[in-house]
């Protein structure tokens, strides 16, 4: 069992943790629009103008900040306006990335702008770069915000929306140095440059414009893109996926290994390094971090479920996914002065995913349980804090056993979120907290399971949900906790004068 020293410095607040962190990603991808949220007015399953209410009431406990939305891979073969009107007269199409089936188009603008208003959300619409139009992305901005009189926004009236949306994020292509077009950086760095010249801001409207990134470990392309069209961005996204295996056979979701989960937890924690080669070089064109690193996927990607559609990637969520998720938002947390936002793949029925249904049957996974935990972290500033971890010895390399992160809220609250990465062995945790007063009332939550696969069902879905943690002392300003294995904890030290 391991022996770690942490120190909380509640004096030294080093940056604001934005809530943007903790965004969603929703793709017309399997059953992640349709079923996941859409299932129409007449649907028996109960429903808000058509997007039901169960998921509604589950994902407005998550405060979810902002959802990007078509995609992925499938925003680069959209075109918005066939999925505006009314929805009998839609034009219907191919999903050719995602199992070939047919996309009715009965989701579109107007359906994911009421999504996001009805969970307070902020939207964030990835245009279609791919083979997309200028004139396309453009008169999509016009509908969404133009106030005034024209041509789309006289369209955005006559289908039933008087006044535009806001709209602060739009992201000018997706992937498109492979799904999006298997373009070089030079190339997508001189098309970026035009098509965002047209993505205007209308009335008092500004637009947070991301570029699209690199995949993983394209250092080459980050450069590329900051060096050519730097000055016309505002974020620069990422993608990474924690994958245990190959992509061809990325490893089970349940039923897998010891060995497994080390893998997995070890490709988690790459994202530290990759957050830190990218931002260095972005450091070198913007010495201010003005432009924001977006990572709009991120999230563990496995075989599909046995029996299910390959294209539709749904797979199980255990709490093997919920130390992915402490860890990753974590190390967020650690970059949160150049990282201004991230999207976990998917939102629901989706890859990493909050949310599982089936029919009019709903659970929430693991992974919600730890962004509904962490939800404290949101627009609170980091504190800066210091460790002595003892590693994971697995025989072939080592892990740090515990991730940290600590920050203080508005109402003055400290919350320190703790994961044990080990599957087999729990950690004595020390934490000082120096720089502060006498503490005053200190709660605990955890989340943990019996096995290392333990997981929801539609059966059993309450086999890993979060708990009342108490298994800590308190002397004077230490805290001695214990940390069961496979958990992820969040601890809130309220201020002594609250508290007394």
């Amino acid at each position: 069992m391991g022996e770690h020293t942490i120190v909380v410095n509640a004096d030294i607040e080093q940056a604001t943790i934005s809530r943007y962190i903790y965004g969603h990603f929703a793709e017309h991808l399997g059953r992640g629009i349709y079923e996941g949220i859409w299932v129409g007015e007449n649907s028996s399953i109960p429903n808000t103008k058509g997007i039901r209410n169960d998921v509604l009431t589950a994902l407005k406990r998550l405060d979810i900040p902002v959802i990007r939305w078509p995609g992925g891979c499938f925003a680069d073969e959209y075109h918005w306006k066939d999925g505006v009107g009314p929805r009998e007269k839609r034009k219907r199409m191919v999903n050719t990335h995602w199992g070939g089936v047919v996309e009715n188009n009965h989701f579109g603008t107007h359906e994911f702008m009421l999504l996001c208003e009805l969970l307070g959300a902020e939207p964030y619409i990835c245009g279609n770069l791919g083979s997309g139009t200028v004139q396309e992305m453009s008169e999509w901005i016009e509908y969404l915000t133009f106030d005034g009189e024209s041509p789309m926004a006289n369209w955005r009236k006559a289908n039933g929306r008087e006044r535009p949306w806001q709209l602060k994020y739009f992201g000018v292509g997706n992937e498109n140095w492979g799904c999006g077009g298997n373009m070089r950086p030079e190339f997508y760095a001189d098309l970026y440059r035009r098509y965002q010249t047209y993505v205007r801001n209308y009335g008092d409207q500004k637009i947070y414009k991301i570029a699209c990134g690199a995949n993983v470990d394209d250092f080459r392309w980050t450069e590329v893109l900051m060096r050519e069209a730097g000055q016309f961005m505002d974020g620069l996204s990422l993608h990474y996926y924690t994958v245990p295996g190959v992509w061809e056979e990325k490893g089970p979701a349940t039923g897998f290994t010891k060995d497994e989960w080390f893998i997995t937890m070890r490709k988690a924690l790459y994202m530290d390094e990759l957050i830190k080669r990218h931002s260095t070089i972005m450091d070198q064109y913007d010495p201010v971090k003005r432009v924001g690193l977006v990572i709009d996927e991120w999230g563990a990607w496995y075989d599909v479920e046995p029996g299910t559609n390959p294209g539709f990637l749904f797979q199980q969520n255990t709490i093997r996914d919920a130390l992915v998720a402490g860890v990753t938002l974590n190390i967020f947390h650690d970059h949160c002065e150049r990282v201004h936002m991230a999207n976990i793949a998917q939102m629901i029925n989706v890859l990493q995913a909050m949310i599982l249904t089936k029919g009019a049957k709903m659970i929430v996974t693991p992974t919600y349980h730890v962004f509904e935990m962490f939800k404290v972290h949101q627009d609170a500033k980091k504190l800066a804090v210091t460790s002595q971890v003892q590693p994971i010895d697995t025989g072939d390399y080592e892990l740090p056993q515990i991730s940290v992160s600590a920050s203080r809220d508005r109402e003055g609250n400290i919350h320190v979120s703790l994961c044990n990465l080990d599957c087999d062995s729990g950690a004595n945790v020390h934490i000082a907290l120096r720089g502060t007063e006498q503490l005053g009332h200190i709660t605990g939550r955890i989340l943990t399971g019996k096995d290392i696969d333990a997981h929801n069902t539609f059966e059993n879905p309450n086999v890993v949900t979060p708990e009342v943690f108490e298994d800590f002392k308190i002397e004077s300003h230490r805290l001695d906790v214990f940390l069961p294995s496979k958990s992820v904890a969040v601890i809130t030290v309220e201020p002594w004068s609250k508290g007394a």
